[in-house]
């Protein structure tokens, strides 16, 4: 017999402070009451007494005394005191410190302080040189938008990406839901298969998608002969009509993009327009936020080619080649008018984050 009713254990300790405490007198005596077979043992009547002289009680008492849900002024006044002190604390620990149930807690937080839960932002690191040479590219754009207002629409900006075939796997998204645990697993390379990616945006249209390969046409990473030859082979060619003379071209720090014989070839097609460390005029290191491709291209393209879940390097080179073709000229005419903007923020930060951008909403 597992459990027992009020009425049962309050005869059970009757029963033993009437007969001095003795667990066996009790056991005998409640032989006519159930049956010599169906009487509580001697082991749950000593538990029940056990309980009783601890709790002082005959009632079940399995679950910790409920926390204070009450909304008072001292319970908000300590709730926000405890914000100001730690706003990183998790809500269970919090309402483990408070003593308060989570739920409660959480209304505090939103309804009667009106706080909301912020992701911490991750940011480029800048190194202490970084502000001043961000601060002088800004300084330089300006003048130059100040003296031609299309300027901004006449920059060729270039980038590489890479896109691992296995990209769309995410196992925090992926769930299965069943009865029993199916043991799925998904086998993954150690070393997955990538394309290397090249474009160039501008107000324009984009030039690309290049991918780099080598001449057996397997995907390669980016050094300084492959990205020379890309210029030469692809990009050059499909500058053909375009008035080149206007037009700049703008690249990262990246070292193949860098080397001395790089900038050489590069001004026998723009001459002194080049925005590239080592060239003409510096390109601000650590500044993937002034960059088109990176804060809008490559973020909108890993966005939909992974969507039918292309299973070879041929699939998503389609689906490459697919999305970059369906961008529409108005898309472009934004992005490159946010770069605008980007620019003013990067003086009136002097050089450093923009929280506007971050934590924009």
């Amino acid at each position: 017999m597992n459990r027992l009713t009020k009425e049962q254990r309050l005869q059970i300790v009757q029963i033993y402070f009437e007969n001095n405490g003795s667990v066996r007198e009790v056991y005998r005596k409640l032989r006519p009451f159930y049956g010599r077979h169906n009487r509580p043992s001697e082991q749950l009547i000593r538990l029940t007494m056990d309980r009783f002289r601890t709790t002082f009680t005959l009632c079940d008492n399995t679950h910790p005394q409920r926390r204070r849900t009450v909304r008072t002024e001292e319970t908000i006044a300590a709730v926000e005191q405890s914000v100001e002190e730690d706003p990183n604390e998790s809500i269970r620990h919090r309402a483990q410190q408070l003593e308060l149930c989570p739920s409660t807690l959480w209304k505090i937080l939103r309804k009667d302080l009106g706080l909301r839960p912020y992701k911490i932002q991750l940011v480029q690191e800048l190194k202490p040189r970084d502000h001043a040479m961000r601060r002088d590219f800004g300084v330089w754009a300006e003048n130059e938008i100040d003296l031609d207002a299309d300027f901004h629409r006449k920059i060729l900006f270039s980038d590489e990406a890479h896109f691992w075939l296995n990209g769309y796997v995410n196992k925090q998204n992926c769930r299965i839901w069943s009865e029993e645990n199916p043991h799925e697993t998904l086998e993954t390379p150690l070393h997955p298969q990538k394309l290397t990616v090249w474009c160039a945006l501008w107000a324009g249209g984009v030039i690309g998608p290049y991918f780099f390969r080598n001449n057996a046409g397997e995907s390669v990473t980016v050094n300084g002969d492959r990205y020379r030859a890309m210029i030469t082979d692809y990009f050059v060619p499909e500058l053909d009509g375009m008035n080149v003379d206007e037009l700049w071209f703008q690249q990262d720090g990246a070292t193949c993009h860098t080397a001395h014989v790089t900038i050489d070839l590069l001004k026998e097609t723009f001459d002194e327009r080049i925005i590239s460390r080592n060239g003409p005029v510096n390109w601000p290191p650590r500044s993937c936020d002034l960059t088109p491709l990176d804060y809008f291209l490559w973020g909108y393209v890993k966005s939909l080619v992974y969507a039918n879940k292309p299973e070879t390097l041929g699939d998503l080179e389609a689906n490459i080649r697919g999305v970059i073709a369906n961008i529409r000229p108005h898309m472009l005419e934004k992005v490159v008018e946010n770069w605008t903007c980007r620019i003013g923020l990067i003086r009136a930060s002097r050089g450093g984050h923009m929280p506007e951008i971050i934590f924009k909403r």
